[in-house]
């Protein structure tokens, strides 16, 4: 699959957003999953803000914060578009991006 054009579905929520009593990254990471898509990494920030201007980043003297955390998925345009609907209905306050990209390589190695 060498020099495709996909897509990258980036997906900007808060660690403490939750769905159905789960994590929402984690919901969505196997979401994915189950849907087949190619893979999906999440991301967490060490510190950021958003829509209501609040700085969230890692305190020495707190055990939990609500740190910035980013899903990023990169798959065809299709499969992209087909999960896309279902995804905006899941996140009531984040950031939803897509962008092209170009797949250069594409794969795994056979070894366990």
């Amino acid at each position: 699959m060498a020099d495709s054009r996909w897509l990258r579905l980036r997906i900007y929520i808060g660690e403490g957003d939750h769905y159905k009593g789960k994590p929402l990254y984690l919901y969505l990471l196997h979401l994915f999953h189950e849907r087949g898509l190619k893979g999906a990494t999440v991301y967490r920030g060490i510190a950021g803000y958003g829509s209501h201007s609040l700085i969230h980043h890692v305190d020495i003297l707190r055990l939990s914060e609500d740190l910035p955390v980013v899903i990023e998925v990169i798959d065809t345009k299709e499969a992209i578009e087909t999960i896309l609907p279902e995804v905006r209905k899941l996140i009531k306050e984040g950031l939803i991006t897509l962008e092209e990209v170009q797949v250069v390589f594409y794969g795994h190695s056979n070894r366990k």
